[in-house]
């Protein structure tokens, strides 16, 4: 199935990081979130990347085009001047480069690439700055046997904070860790059908109109994910992404697992 990554925005909340460069190529360790990503697709069989590009797209596609096997992996030095890598990372990914805009939402990027997906009765789709040990065989699993247009993952809220729930007296009738409540969050990992297009109209955001429209044809699906997720949002999120990676505690490299 081909992968869908949505690299367009700008990750105002990042802006540490995000003012010179596009967020995906926030480095995690030594590489970019958006290669940890893709290197998680690939894992499962999925070597076919489109990548919707928009702010500071060309740092994305210059990253690729420049990109040096030797500078992440071990490699053997001949004569001073040939490097061999001794591993390889991305030799057998194929990545379309689309520019989807600066401006427009994701729903609008997705009907951008929509001609690169032709024969394609199904495909996957990612925000490219989140990661996980999701299984996503059984997810993909999952959205076949439910035969759903659209299917995403979900995760419990990972928040701290605390919610309430109240009467229309101001009397409250619950209180407690959202954490600790039944109350899950849209993770992205997308898995799509053709007729996704059939309800994405102009100018729609996908996870908002299209999806209610699903929802009242019963055709919107979704997988509990109770493992590892965590998107990269603000300054807090990089420095944990880096805490894991320096410990060697990096739930999302299912590559590493045996």
């Amino acid at each position: 199935m081909k992968v869908v990554l949505f690299c367009g925005g700008q990750g105002t909340r990042l802006r540490e990081y995000s003012d010179a460069i596009p967020k995906p190529l926030v480095q995690v360790g030594a590489r970019p979130i958006v290669w940890h990503l893709m290197r998680y697709y690939a894992h499962y069989g999925h070597t076919e990347f489109i990548l919707a590009l928009g702010y500071k797209g060309q740092a994305i596609r210059d990253y690729f085009l420049n990109y040096d096997e030797c500078q992440s992996n071990d490699f053997v030095l001949s004569g001073g001047k040939t490097a061999q890598a001794l591993t390889t990372d991305i030799q057998d990914w194929r990545i379309t480069f689309v520019d989807t805009g600066l401006q427009s939402n994701i729903g609008e990027r997705l009907k951008r690439i929509r001609p690169h997906l032709q024969g394609d009765p199904e495909f996957l789709a990612n925000y490219a700055d989140g990661l996980s040990d999701l299984p996503l065989d059984r997810h993909i699993a999952d959205f076949r046997a439910r035969g759903v247009v659209a299917s995403f993952a979900a995760v419990a809220s990972p928040q701290s904070f605390h919610g309430v729930h109240a009467d229309d007296n101001g009397l409250v009738t619950s209180f407690g860790r959202v954490a600790d409540s039944d109350f899950w969050i849209n993770a992205g990992f997308f898995c799509l059908r053709q007729e996704i297009f059939d309800v994405l109209h102009d100018g729609d955001e996908l996870v908002e109109q299209p999806f209610q429209r699903l929802i009242e044809r019963r055709q919107l699906g979704v997988y509990r994910h109770r493992g590892f997720w965590q998107a990269m949002d603000t300054f807090k999120d990089k420095m944990s992404f880096d805490s894991m990676d320096e410990r060697e505690q990096c739930p999302w490299m299912v590559w590493k697992k045996r």
